[in-house]
C-alpha cells in the first residue's frame, strides 16, 4: 500500500474482514442513494463469492426507527455502509458483531466495546471528497479477498452517484482508480456538457445539465439540435469532435444565459469513467442506482448491480420513470421560484422522494449559488429536509453538516452529513421554526469568517 490508504487504515479493514469470516450469514443495511446501493452491491458480491448467506435491507435514513430494525434482525453478525457514525453507541449495545463502513463526520471518539468502525475521518482522508461508502466497501471487499478487484467498477457508480470525482479524484478514490485501471477494469475519458445517449431523449430528460428552455421542451430541443446542424436520430457517441464541439457551445451558451457559474461548468466536463464489464459509464450506472433507490425498487437496484438479468429491465425503466418525475419537480421548482431569507434559499416539496437532487438542481443551474439551499417534504408525521451549497460557500465558513444537525436537534429531530450536502428531521409542523434557526445558523457561520 502506499500513503493514500494509510497501513492503519487497510490494517484495521483487514482486522474486520476477519471477524466477518468466522460467520456463515451476513446482514447488510446501507443507505438508497447510489454510494449506499453500490456499497451494498460490493459486500453482497463479496459475500456470494466466499459462499455466505446474506440479506441486504436499505434504508432512507438511520434515525431512531431504523435503528432498532438493525438491532432487532436477529443476526450476529452486521455490516452497515454509508450510515452509522451517528448511532454509534446505540450500535455497540447489539448482541453482535457489528462493523460500520461509513465516511460522514461524526464522534470519532467514541468508546466502543463490539463495532467496528472504519471511516476515512479517523485517518485524516476527507469523507466528503476523498472516499465515499463505495469506497469503503471497496477497500474491504479487497481487504477480504484480493479478487475482488473486478467490483471497483461499482465503486465508482459510488463515487460519482456522490459527486466525489467533480474536482479530481484524491485519495481513497485515486487509489481505487490506479488499482482498477492497472488492472484494465477501468478508464477515464474526456468529460462533456451534452448529456450521453440518443440526443432527443438525453436533452429532454436533462436535469444535470438543467437546461432552461431545451430541458422538457421538445421544440426547445429540436431548435437546438437545428442550430448545430445535427440530425435528431443521431445519439452523442457518434457525433464527431466538430458537432460535438457546436453542440457544445450552444449548450455552454444557454447555461452562461441562465447564469451558471465558471465552477459548475468546469465541474459538468468532469472525467467520464468507463467500466470494462458494462454498457454503461459509471455516472450512467449510478442514475439507475439511485433511481431505483429513491423510488422504492432498491432490492432491483441491487439485482441489477449482481447481474441479475430478470431485474435489468426494470431497473432501466425505473430509471427512466424517475428521471422523468424529477425533471416534472424540477420544471415545477423553476416555475415557482424559491423563497429566499437572509441566508438561506428554501421550498417546500409537496412530492418527496427527491428532495435532495432538488437542491442540487437548483443551487447549480436555476436560483444562483450565493447561499445554500435547503428543500423539505413532510410524511408520516415528520419533516425531512435536505440542503446543498457550493465550495464557494464552504470557503465562506459555511458547514451545513453542523448547522443542520443543530437546527433538526434544536426541534427534537436530528441530522448532519457533509459540509456541502446534508439533511436533517424533526415533527411535521415546526418548519418556520426550523428555517429560522437554520438562517440564523448560517449567518453566523458566515459572520465567524
Amino acid at each position: 500500500m502506499d500513503d493514500i490508504v494509510p497501513p492503519k487504515l487497510f490494517s484495521h479493514l483487514s482486522s474486520a474482514a476477519d471477524i466477518v469470516k468466522g460467520y456463515d450469514n451476513v446482514r447488510i443495511f446501507s443507505h438508497h442513494d447510489a454510494d449506499g446501493i453500490s456499497a451494498a452491491i460490493i459486500l453482497a458480491k463479496t459475500m456470494m463469492r466466499a459462499g455466505k448467506g446474506f440479506t441486504v435491507t436499505l434504508f432512507s435514513a438511520l434515525n431512531d426507527e431504523t435503528v432498532k430494525e438493525i438491532k432487532n434482525c436477529g443476526s450476529k453478525c452486521i455490516i452497515i455502509s454509508d450510515m452509522g457514525v451517528s448511532y454509534l453507541k446505540e450500535l455497540d449495545d447489539i448482541d453482535a458483531d457489528v462493523v460500520v463502513l461509513d465516511h460522514h463526520k461524526g464522534d470519532l471518539n467514541v468508546s466502543l466495546k463490539r463495532v467496528e468502525h472504519i471511516n476515512p475521518h479517523s485517518y485524516g482522508i476527507d469523507g466528503m471528497t476523498a472516499g465515499c461508502g463505495a469506497s469503503m466497501a471497496m477497500l474491504f471487499s479487497v481487504a477480504y479477498d484480493q479478487r475482488n478487484w473486478d467490483l471497483v467498477q461499482i465503486a465508482f457508480a459510488g463515487i460519482v452517484g456522490d459527486k466525489q470525482h467533480l474536482k479530481g479524484l484524491e485519495g481513497i478514490n485515486n487509489y481505487l482508480f490506479r488499482e482498477g485501471n492497472k488492472r484494465g477494469y477501468i478508464k477515464k475519458t474526456d468529460g462533456r456538457i451534452v448529456p450521453s445517449g440518443d440526443l432527443i431523449s438525453s436533452l429532454f430528460l436533462s436535469v444535470d445539465p438543467y437546461i432552461r428552455g431545451v430541458s422538457g421542451n421538445a421544440d426547445g430541443v429540436s431548435l437546438l439540435l437545428k442550430d448545430a446542424g445535427i440530425d435528431a436520430s443521431r445519439s452523442t457517441n457518434d457525433l464527431n469532435d466538430a458537432e460535438r464541439r457546436k453542440l457544445s457551445s450552444l449548450t455552454a451558451a444557454k447555461l452562461i444565459e441562465q447564469g451558471v457559474t465558471t465552477e459548475t461548468m468546469n465541474e459538468m466536463i468532469s472525467p467520464v469513467y468507463v467500466l470494462k464489464d458494462w454498457s454503461v459509464d459509471a455516472g450512467s450506472l449510478a442514475s439507475v442506482l439511485n433511481s431505483c433507490g429513491r423510488s422504492g425498487k432498491g432490492g432491483i437496484g441491487i439485482g441489477y448491480g449482481l447481474r441479475d438479468r430478470t431485474s435489468t429491465a426494470e431497473a432501466v425503466a425505473a430509471d427512466e420513470e424517475s428521471r422523468k418525475k424529477v425533471l416534472s419537480a424540477v420544471m415545477e421548482l423553476d416555475s415557482k421560484g424559491l423563497n429566499k431569507m437572509k441566508n438561506i434559499r428554501f421550498f417546500d416539496n409537496p412530492s418527496s422522494g427527491f428532495t435532495g437532487m432538488l437542491c442540487e438542481v437548483a443551487i447549480r443551474y436555476i436560483c444562483g449559488s450565493d447561499m445554500p439551499v435547503v428543500g423539505y417534504s413532510k410524511a408520516n408525521g415528520m419533516t425531512k429536509v435536505s440542503s446543498r451549497c457550493t465550495h464557494e460557500l464552504l470557503r465562506m465558513g459555511v458547514d451545513l453538516s453542523i448547522a443542520m444537525r443543530d437546527a433538526g436537534t434544536s426541534l427534537g429531530g436530528g441530522g448532519g452529513g457533509h459540509k456541502i450536502a446534508s439533511g436533517a428531521w424533526f415533527p411535521a409542523g415546526k418548519e418556520k421554526e426550523f428555517l429560522d434557526v437554520l438562517d440564523k445558523i448560517i449567518g453566523e457561520q458566515l459572520s465567524a469568517r
